[in-house]
């Protein structure tokens, strides 16, 4: 049986194998305990090249994370204009079976969110405990960060919504106040029925055309994600939500753009028997040795 850190550094060694290219000039780097296992598989490559690769950090843990490994970082601000990055490996909290994330545990989703809309490809890299068929299964709450001269106010817009008992996150001593951001600002956590998928949306309704079905829109406190994704984002005084949904950079690509996906195209996940499950955007689920 492998522990959950071994877990995680399997789920990272594939990922790194199947994404990672050294001939790459930007690649972004997210937040959590995962992603240490990531940049160590990076520096294991021994490639000269991995040295002129610009390192693209998520916030103040994960630029120590590229440092102390002897990498080059660089801010998001200061990319030049129209930069793509190559790929953005990250971490997430949850992940469903359409690979929607939830992200933001760790109070660092907003940069988490520019490095993946501004990636050609974001891949995702966690363990088991993270694999569900729906968000909100085992992970508790969206995190969303909010001014904080306007969180009152959001609380109350997010109570409206469905979120029972929303919360802005407590720091470690009460005396210190609530978490603070990177950018200086509030996270609310908050809680929601688990959300729908727009199959299962459809299913019930071809199952029960004549009482109207489920709706997207909240009634009775059930959401489908990119339905309360937008609806919160909608909320003045919210800077960002913890819902990574949508496209997926490869999906943008096919459309015509050059970025703009949120959500991962590959989420490789650690299990508790050495294997990792990897789940593909169109291609369902496969589980490989580590």
């Amino acid at each position: 049986m492998a522990d959950i850190e071994t877990a995680k550094r399997n789920a990272a060694v594939k990922a790194v194998a199947d994404y990672f290219k050294p001939s790459f000039r930007y690649v972004g780097i997210g937040s959590g305990s995962t992603i240490v296992y990531v940049v160590e598989a990076i520096r294991a490559l021994k490639d000269d090249r991995i040295s002129r690769i610009l390192f693209v950090p998520t916030g103040y843990q994960s630029r120590q994370v590229i440092r102390d490994a002897g990498l080059q970082d660089i801010q998001f601000d200061s990319l030049p204009n129209n930069t793509v990055i190559d790929v953005a490996f990250d971490g997430a909290d949850e992940v469903d079976e359409d690979l929607n994330c939830i992200k933001g545990g760790g109070a660092c989703l907003y940069q988490e969110k520019l490095v993946a809309t501004h990636a050609r490809k974001f891949i995702c890299v966690a363990d088991h405990r993270k694999l569900q068929p729906r968000l909100l299964s085992n992970w508790p709450t969206i995190p969303i960060e909010v001014e904080p001269l306007a969180a009152r106010s959001v609380l109350t817009h997010l109570s409206l919504l469905g979120s029972s008992s929303p919360k802005v996150r407590p720091g470690l001593l009460q005396k210190t106040g609530p978490v603070k951001t990177d950018q200086d600002n509030f996270i609310v956590d908050a809680a929601f029925k688990t959300l729908l998928l727009p199959r299962d949306i459809q299913k019930s309704n071809s199952h029960h055309p004549a009482h109207g079905g489920v709706q997207e829109t909240g009634q009775d406190g059930v959401w489908e994600v990119e339905s309360l994704a937008k609806e919160i984002k909608g909320i003045v005084g919210v800077l960002e939500v913890g819902l990574f949904c949508g496209m997926n950079g490869e999906e943008v690509e096919r459309m015509g753009g050059r970025a703009g996906g949120q959500k991962p195209v590959t989420a490789y996940f650690g299990m508790p028997d050495g294997s990792v499950t990897i789940r593909r955007a169109g291609e369902g689920e496969t589980k490989v040795d580590a």
